[in-house]
């Protein structure tokens, strides 16, 4: 029994990485089309996978994203404030990577969130331990 459980879970696990491979060719398209704003709101939507082989193919997508982010005021002034929270966990989770070029990144981001969306923004995305990225 257990065993058709773990079977059924990784049916599941397959199925969301193979829409988050999805997920991540329409980011890399948007980019491509200088959409950098819908690109951004595309990595965002839904909620962060549990399995972390998943966690890690949705970074990848969501990192593109951030990448490609110019103006990261334009892209706050756009992006509804439901985002604000779970992208905060991802800049976090930049800056955890100690890339250079990605914490630069992150940085800004952070500065600029944090204006918009104010100190809470960043207590509710670190005392959220349930929906990590």
């Amino acid at each position: 029994m257990a065993e058709a459980k773990k079977s059924v879970g990784s049916d599941n696990a397959e199925d969301i990485l193979t829409k988050i491979e999805n997920k991540s060719l329409k980011i890399e398209s948007l980019i491509k089309q200088y959409k950098f704003i819908e690109a951004i709101k595309t990595a965002l939507e839904g909620y962060p996978p549990l399995d972390e082989r998943c966690k890690s193919a949705n970074w990848i997508g969501v990192h593109k994203a951030l990448m490609a982010i110019k103006d990261v005021e334009g892209m706050l002034r756009s992006l509804d404030p439901q985002y604000y929270d779970i992208l905060m966990k991802y800049v976090y989770r930049g800056l955890s990577t100690g890339n250079r070029t990605t914490c630069d990144q992150c940085l800004k981001i952070h500065e600029k969130l944090t204006e918009k969306a104010g100190f809470g923004c960043i207590l509710r995305s670190l005392a959220d331990t349930v929906n990590t990225v």
